[in-house]
């Protein structure tokens, strides 16, 4: 598999090169906006530059990036694995106007754990149908997004057994809990990778999952699965939903 690396200078994609190769896969082309000095004739600073053909396209960049990125992956009929996090309501359109042209691939987070976690969340929220749920995530104190890409999975894993729910982001006032409230909690402290928590609880009983990263190289590992996953698959816009399952 040829693979194209979107932010290959920075931290996650670092580890996707790493991932590649160790996966006996080839990295063909590298696209970062600090190559300015003395790039290599596959370093580019900007995607719409790369001339190699790849099998699919590994994106950890920005998500301020993504119709540069979709334009161009549309342009080349080459497979996506946009593994940003952040985007916009617009962004959001984008990728699913691309999806109808080319094979992408979206998600809030890369881990296989976590995608597992969303489907325990769905089943035990199923359970106990008027349980309080909060949703906790913890990351470092760089991350500019929040809540993170993997609270809003989480939300919209509960969403589908509870349609009614709505997200109540930082609560904060005098007000009593409502029913439908699914609350979410974000925290930025230290260097922590990702710790993200489900509480569902009733007047009697309460169940906590929780998901747990240790070494940024596991969302590397769930990238390559995905490319694996997306390489000759038709247009359309693939979750880790279909990666399980697959």
């Amino acid at each position: 598999m040829k693979v194209l690396v979107v932010g290959s200078l920075g931290i996650m994609g670092n580890h996707v090169i790493n991932a590649v190769n160790k996966a006996g896969h080839e990295c063909v082309a590298y696209v970062d906006i600090k190559y300015t000095e003395n790039p290599q004739p596959n370093e580019y600073t900007r995607i719409c530059d790369v001339k190699e053909k790849a099998d699919v396209i590994i994106d950890f960049s920005f998500h301020g990036l993504t119709k540069e990125i979709t334009d161009y992956a549309i342009k080349t009929g080459t497979p996506t694995i946009l593994a940003t996090t952040g985007q916009t309501d617009e962004e959001r359109e984008i990728i699913n106007e691309a999806s109808k042209k080319v094979a992408l691939f979206y998600t809030g987070n890369m881990s296989l754990g976590i995608a597992t976690l969303c489907d325990v969340v769905k089943r035990v929220v199923s359970v106990f149908p008027d349980a309080d749920v909060e949703i906790i995530e913890t990351h470092h104190n760089r991350k500019l997004d929040a809540p993170s890409g993997t609270a809003k999975m989480l939300f919209e894993a509960i969403k589908e057994v509870r349609p009614e729910a709505y997200a109540n982001q930082g609560r904060n006032g005098l007000c009593k809990r409502d029913t439908n409230e699914i609350g979410i909690n974000s925290i930025r402290i230290g260097n922590i990778v990702g710790i993200h928590e489900v509480r569902i609880g009733t007047a009697t009983e309460q169940i906590t999952l929780k998901h747990e990263a240790y070494d940024r190289a596991l969302f590397a590992d769930g990238a390559i699965k995905a490319a694996e996953f997306m390489c000759g698959k038709s247009a359309g816009l693939y979750t880790m939903k279909e990666l399980l399952k697959s």
